[in-house]
């Protein structure tokens, strides 16, 4: 695996020129495939989340206006953060948390990109890298949220990679580790 820390200003520099390449042929077949008028900076502010405008906003590598987040100075490589893998679309970082177990990966588009419902091409793209990550796991979560009410805290598209085994403890909203936690938590007791 690929670990190395990007450190805002001391990155491992540019892409190289066939990764740069692919991330420009990526780009480019995502323009071709909007309609007109989407993915332009007026367009994209209108339909904007709260925390991309205002002061001290910057351009994607579209040319779409957004204030600071975090995950794209992350992918620009201005922002810390422990890279497991890069692709010319993606890369996959470690929480800064440390996550929920020593698996858990966060793989996200070099493109900003709210949720997972707002483009579905990058969205494709993302879960595709997320897969190849699933696939070195024999049990594994594929886990990704759209508004705050499905728990998104970060309005860049993420995808959760989690490998999992037997009784691990990590309970899902809807397993039966999460009913058996809830009820420890409130001092209740299994019959």
């Amino acid at each position: 695996m690929n670990r190395r820390s990007r450190r805002c200003g001391n990155g491992p520099g540019p892409l190289s020129p066939d990764d740069q390449a692919a991330v420009d042929a990526f780009l480019a077949a995502l323009a071709a495939r909007r309609s007109p008028g989407q993915g332009t900076a007026g367009e994209h502010a209108k339909h904007a989340a709260p925390h991309e405008t205002g002061e001290g906003d910057t351009h994607d590598r579209q040319g779409v206006l957004m204030k600071t987040c975090v995950f794209c100075a992350i992918a620009a490589g201005e922002a810390p953060a422990v890279i497991v893998r890069e692709w010319p679309d993606a890369l996959a970082i470690r929480p800064r948390s440390g996550g929920v177990n020593a698996s858990h990966l966060l793989v996200l588009p070099r493109v900003h990109v709210d949720a997972a419902g707002t483009d579905p091409e990058v969205t494709a793209a993302v879960m595709r890298r997320a897969a190849e990550l699933m696939a070195e796991h024999p049990a594994a979560n594929l886990i990704t949220s759209k508004g705050a009410a499905a728990t998104q805290t970060v309005f860049h598209l993420h995808v959760h990679v989690l490998s999992r085994q037997e009784d691990d403890g990590l309970p899902l909203p809807w397993t039966p580790q999460h009913t058996a936690r809830a009820a420890a938590q409130n001092g209740v007791t299994s019959p």
